[in-house]
């Protein structure tokens, strides 16, 4: 018996269960970076719901964070606020899908709690049809889109964000490629704010230490790797 073949299988299988022991975790590189886990693959520790909500609509399974469609569901927000930080994330959402994660958010204005970055299945889900580039994956929700060659992977696979705040500047990532970039005070943004369902929301698009926020939109959606690094 040729034992190349048999080994070959062995070391796929213990690179799968390596891969996936990875999750929610932190290489030493990272955490030498300033790294944290929001997200720690078997618990719900460091969240709550939003404006005091009823708890419900998320369940830790199989390692992810997932959003339970079709039920009373609460948003989920950080207990800690944060400032200028680094975010990154895995998510998935399935066919006609939508979730988002907003920023900046306040519990002072509950119609419009802060800038949503989209995730959502922008060829199967009516508001992304409906809305166009401004109601789909890695917007500025309903104010900028992102860039049209953005490298979105199909319903159903697992896409990576990310979020870069830097005092007023921000940036959208989506699978390893910057697709949007916006200061807060650009006249970009204000008319993309004037023209959108939150031009009278006072303060809306301010910079402000807010916390992060997980949408709850009644479909499912998995998160895991969630982590953030503050910038000093």
């Amino acid at each position: 018996m040729n034992p190349r073949p048999f080994l070959a299988c062995i070391a796929l299988v213990a690179g799968a269960f390596s891969a996936h022991a990875a999750e929610n975790t932190l290489t030493a590189a990272e955490k030498s970076a300033g790294w944290t886990l929001l997200f720690d693959g078997k618990t719900m520790n460091g969240w709550r719901t939003y404006a005091n909500k009823p708890a419900g609509g998320w369940e830790v399974k199989d390692g992810t964070l997932h959003a339970i469609a079709k039920v009373k569901g609460s948003e989920l927000i950080t207990e800690k606020k944060f400032n200028d930080y680094e975010l990154a994330w895995e998510w998935k959402v399935p066919p006609a899908g939508n979730n988002g994660i907003k920023y900046f958010v306040t519990e002072a204005r509950t119609k419009s709690p802060g800038p949503e970055y989209q995730m959502i299945d922008d060829a199967g889900h009516p508001d992304a049809q409906k809305g166009g580039a401004l109601h789909q994956t890695a917007s500025f929700y309903d104010v900028l889109p992102p860039a049209a060659d953005k490298p979105l992977k199909k319903a159903g696979e697992w896409n990576q964000s990310r979020i870069v705040v830097r005092g007023k500047n921000v940036e959208h990532w989506l699978n390893g490629k910057n697709v949007l970039t916006y200061n807060l005070d650009s006249a970009e943004v204000k008319a993309g704010i004037a023209k959108s369902k939150f031009k009278n929301e006072a303060g809306f698009g301010d910079k402000i230490e807010g916390h992060i926020m997980l949408t709850y939109h009644q479909d499912d959606c998995w998160y895991r790797n969630i982590k953030i690094r503050e910038i000093k």
